[in-house]
């Protein structure tokens, strides 16, 4: 049981991806003395950011200090939190940073996502027409054995339209630390095309860090370092 005032690390995962992305991580957290609370999000027909935002706080809800962490996706329904939940501090991870009024659908073309990904693969000797590959862009610095444990789980639905097509409702960004971490290996958000979103977005220096997009379950062990590493 966590004691009054503990650091709560609450920990959101990206679109299709449920608690269970977050199954590296949580231990060494707990190992470290923290409370986690790996959420998952709805992902019905129909469902909204704001019902994303209703089971974060759900779960979150006998939490006193927490470190909020939202990977990729999760970087649109997490801050709509922050003014129903003791946040402490708002981590995004290879984050999706939405600006006000964007939808997720629209987020794509406005950051220039597809070029900067044509163009990362272009330098890095890939084929930079061949398009979004799961193998390539998400998987490839997985070991064998978590990747055997990510498909047996089924952890890897496609987020439904509705979660595309809704609104990021605040009028600005949360008046909550921010620290953005990104993956130094990511394929998908690429480094540079990170720094540049978070520089415009927030006014704030990404941090790079080890790994590809899905970084929790391939350096499991350098994001909890980091993440604990000023309390």
């Amino acid at each position: 049981m966590a004691h009054m005032g503990q650091r709560s690390f609450v920990l959101v995962p990206g679109a299709g991806s449920t608690a269970s992305y977050w199954q590296l991580v949580e231990p060494l957290i707990d190992k470290a003395g923290y409370q986690s609370i790996a959420v998952s999000l709805p992902n019905w027909p129909g469902a909204t950011l704001a019902d994303q935002a209703d089971a974060i706080v759900d779960a979150a809800q006998a939490a006193t200090e927490i470190t909020l962490v939202a990977q990729s996706m999760g970087a649109f329904s997490a801050p709509l939190t922050c003014d129903r939940l003791p946040v402490a501090e708002l981590v995004l991870v290879n984050a999706m940073i939405p600006a006000p009024g964007e939808t997720a659908g629209e987020w794509w073309a406005n950051t220039g996502q597809a070029e900067a990904m044509r163009s990362n693969d272009m330098r890095e000797g890939r084929d930079p027409d061949a398009g979004f590959d799961a193998q390539t862009h998400f998987l490839h610095d997985l070991s064998p054995d978590v990747l055997a444990r990510l498909t047996s789980s089924g952890d890897d639905s496609e987020p439904v339209d509705s979660l595309f097509e809704t609104g990021f409702a605040l009028s600005r960004w949360p008046d909550v630390p921010t620290t953005v971490l990104a993956g130094r290996g990511d394929r998908f958000f690429p480094y540079d095309f990170q720094r540049r979103l978070a520089k415009q977005r927030l006014g704030l220096e990404a941090e790079p860090i080890p790994g590809g997009h899905l970084l929790a379950l391939s350096q499991p062990e350098a994001l909890v370092a980091r993440l604990i590493r000023d309390l």
